[in-house]
């Protein structure tokens, strides 16, 4: 498809008193304008009437009402009937933030054979029963596609294709009602559409006028997943065969959860219970397990690696090792970091090794580097602090989603005082902010065991369960840089207790790491093998609770020093 001629697409039920705000929000892009009437009281109809008068708008009249699916299909069918190639879907309530317009319509030219939606921002006007709701259809629709691609299957905020949503529409009985956007975009998805999502405020306002009937509308949706659950089960090779290439660096491999994710498994944590969800994570793992080969296969080589280790060294490990149980720790241990940024982790939950050490560094309101690592939970920390408030702690990461990562710890816990710092690289800039953090008495929290996603060359080779591996100089470097004490953190959940218990060891590195100009590389490797000798000592403890689900004994051969 090369054409780009769309219309607007208005599906309204007596939304008279919100309907013309919307148009004059559109008017200025100089699309016609399609509402669907979708067999509204006279009060509405009079006021679209008037609306009719005006250039570029066209009126379908439903003389019953069909629901919201049957308003946009009507609308989709006379979009097409006069020659537009896609219809842009705005609800007629005013719910939708029209700013994020100019980005759809850019998307959807650019990607013209995709469907591509608003993804919700909401704020505090949400009913909580409301965004609750939708979190249980985010997970239901995950697992329908057996994908994540679909962050939000119900904002009425779109740019449909209109032959391929004809398509749809001709080989399938939709829902009518507020079942439609979800099942629309599932099945546009099971016949290989590309959907791509944008940021989209979207409010509820006080006098807004809501068609959610609680009973008879979840049903639908009910009946609704039952259908796409069943639909997806012959569809599971193809959909298993939707799959991105693998690519080589370790920051390449996206994360697969989003902010909407997150927020999902804190949600059903807080609603249905941690039993309740380790039924639902066991399922998605298994998902996960039969679909993530290049993560499989990284946890199965760790693995034997480890088994092999252990055995020359005639070290006994926990238990049988296996690469589901690896994922299925990841799982739990993805919802303990949320529960320990919401504040529900406390001492209780805690044995700490190394007390000793942790309150005297807080007694003296020393500035320190922390050390940490993938193996366990890092966010522990967040527990730990809250024996002593004042202490401010700040996590160093090397990915572009510190700042939505931010909001998201504050929308949490509003009150945590866990920093996440996002850097590119250790710069001098780096060092000279992160050493006023440490003079005012703050922590510095930075993981060694990732190497640089800028400078991946600049490593520092150390023995690691048996076998070479590479650590990255950076976070030692800016250690001897800072001048201040290093501790070692390592936060490892107890699996042979009922209730969530972690074991916390806190333990002195080095007073001030020292290396030498003469010496240099000689000390830094130490230094290194030093670090890779105590976290190595930790992964014996607690071997599946080792993430870092990529070749970690190889560098990805992409010399990107000069980029």
């Amino acid at each position: 498809m090369c054409e780009f001629k769309p219309c607007f697409l208005i599906p309204c039920y007596n939304h008279g008193a919100t309907v013309p705000a919307v148009v004059n929000g559109l008017i200025n892009y100089g699309y016609p304008i399609v509402i669907v009437d979708d067999g509204s009281e006279l009060a509405t109809r009079k006021i679209l009437s008037e609306q009719a008068k005006r250039p570029n708008i066209n009126i379908v009249t439903l003389p019953q009402n069909q629901g919201k699916g049957g308003a946009v299909i009507a609308g989709i069918k006379q979009a097409q009937a006069l020659g537009f190639t896609h219809a842009i879907q705005i609800d007629a309530d005013g719910q939708h933030d029209l700013s994020a317009l100019p980005k759809l319509i850019n998307e959807s030219k650019n990607y013209p054979d995709s469907l591509i939606s608003g993804q919700p921002i909401y704020d505090e006007s949400i009913p909580k029963s409301r965004l609750y709701g939708r979190y249980a259809t985010h997970i239901w629709v995950w697992i329908e596609t057996l994908s994540f691609a679909i962050k939000d299957s119900m904002c009425g905020f779109r740019s449909y294709p209109i032959d391929a949503m004809m398509n749809v529409i001709n080989h399938n009985k939709l829902g009518l009602r507020m079942d439609f956007d979800t099942e629309i975009m599932v099945r546009f998805y099971w016949g290989n559409g590309d959907i791509r999502f944008i940021d989209t405020k979207v409010i509820y306002p006080e006098d807004g006028i809501s068609h959610f009937d609680a009973l008879w509308d979840n049903v639908k949706i009910s009946w609704m997943h039952t259908k796409l659950f069943f639909g997806m089960l012959p569809r599971i090779p193809k959909l298993i065969k939707r799959k991105s290439p693998d690519q080589q660096h370790w920051s390449s491999h996206a994360e697969r959860g989003t902010i909407v994710g997150i927020k999902t498994l804190l949600a059903v944590y807080s609603l249905l219970g941690r039993k309740a969800f380790n039924l639902i994570l066991k399922a998605v793992m298994g998902y996960y397990y039969l679909t993530g080969k290049a993560a499989r296969k990284a946890s199965e080589d760790y693995l034997e690696q480890l088994e092999h280790y252990a055995s020359e060294n005639r070290l006994s490990l926990p238990k049988k090792l296996n690469s589901y149980d690896h994922l299925l720790s990841f799982g739990h241990t993805m919802l303990d970091k949320l529960v320990a940024w919401k504040g529900d982790y406390s001492e209780q939950h805690l044995t700490i090794h190394g007390s000793e050490h942790f309150d005297d560094l807080a007694k003296r309101k020393q500035g320190a580097i922390i050390l940490g690592s993938h193996l366990g939970n890092l966010e522990l920390c967040r527990a730990l602090s809250s024996r002593h408030p004042d202490i401010k702690v700040n996590a160093l990461v090397f990915t572009e989603h510190a700042e939505r990562f931010n909001a998201v710890l504050k929308a949490i816990n509003p009150d945590s005082d866990m920093n996440l710092i996002q850097v590119n690289e250790l710069s001098a800039s780096t060092a000279i902010m992160l050493q006023q953090k440490i003079e005012q008495g703050e922590w510095v929290v930075i993981v060694g065991d990732r190497t640089s996603v800028t400078k991946e060359q600049r490593v520092v080779w150390a023995d690691f369960l048996g076998k070479p591996a590479p650590f990255p100089q950076g976070p030692f470097i800016l250690a001897s840089v800072m001048k201040a004490p290093v501790y070692l953190l390592f936060g490892l959940r107890d699996d042979s207790q009922a209730e969530p218990h972690f074991d916390i060891y806190f333990e002195p590195f080095s007073d001030a790491l020292i290396l030498p100009r003469k010496t240099r590389e000689t000390a830094l490797q130490q230094t290194v093998q030093g670090y890779a000798s105590r976290l190595e000592s930790y992964t014996i403890k607690a071997p599946l609770q080792w993430y870092n689900f990529f070749n970690f004994w190889q560098l990805s051969g992409k010399n990107n020093d000069n980029d």
